[in-house]
């Protein structure tokens, strides 16, 4: 499946804010954010750069930021939108609720992963189960009462070790019960808007699919 490759540092970069795409290196000095804030590229210091943007280019430009954040491709992302469309609720809260429930997202906010990126890389791998089966596809969306745990092959790797020791065990919020001694969280609700941290105006991302 195809996926970015590419310097994850310069998605922040571009949209002048720290998107934690590199989990601890993006809390400290090394962040590029911190030492670089301009765009990247030859004219990020010139006058294009200086040039109110357009409405959509604040509507792409979030749509991207939303699409770094949770890894996501754009063809997965419209089905996803087009989803939060057909549910009761607002689209733009719809959405997020989604994105959070997918399970790469469960096990970075659970503490077991210091970004989705390790923690995608490590559902590919086959470490983690959901409901006692093994479950290694990413976008796999997990539902109030499913419990998601780490299989016991990997629970003394020292990579998870040190990525608990990071996060202390980050499992605290409403819609996850987390219990870091037995490698397990259950799913006890839905992700509303105040647990979501994203720095993502979902609206607007709503706005640029509706065009």
């Amino acid at each position: 499946m195809a996926r970015y490759t590419g310097p994850v540092c310069r998605l922040c970069r571009r949209g002048g804010q720290k998107l934690f795409l590199k989990g601890t290196r993006c809390m400290g000095p090394k962040c590029a954010v911190e030492r670089h804030n301009i765009p990247p590229g030859q004219s990020g210091t010139g006058k294009m750069s200086q040039r109110r943007p357009s409405d959509y280019a604040l509507q792409l430009r979030e749509k991207q930021q939303l699409k770094a954040i949770y890894g996501m491709l754009e063809r997965p992302l419209r089905r996803l939108v087009r989803r939060a469309e057909r549910m009761s609720g607002v689209a733009g809260e719809n959405l997020l609720q989604l994105l959070e429930r997918r399970l790469d997202n469960v096990v970075h906010r659970s503490g077991f992963a210091t970004s989705r990126a390790q923690a995608r890389h490590w559902v590919r791998h086959r470490h983690f189960s959901v409901n006692g089966h093994t479950v290694d596809i990413p976008s796999y969306c997990v539902r109030p009462g499913d419990v998601v745990e780490v299989r016991e092959g990997f629970r003394t790797s020292p990579q998870l070790v040190a990525a608990i020791a990071t996060t202390g065990g980050a499992g605290t919020l409403s819609w996850l019960l987390c219990d870091v001694s037995l490698f397990r969280v259950e799913i006890i609700g839905t992700p509303q808007r105040e647990d979501i941290d994203a720095p993502i105006a979902e609206q607007v991302v709503m706005e640029f699919y509706s065009r």
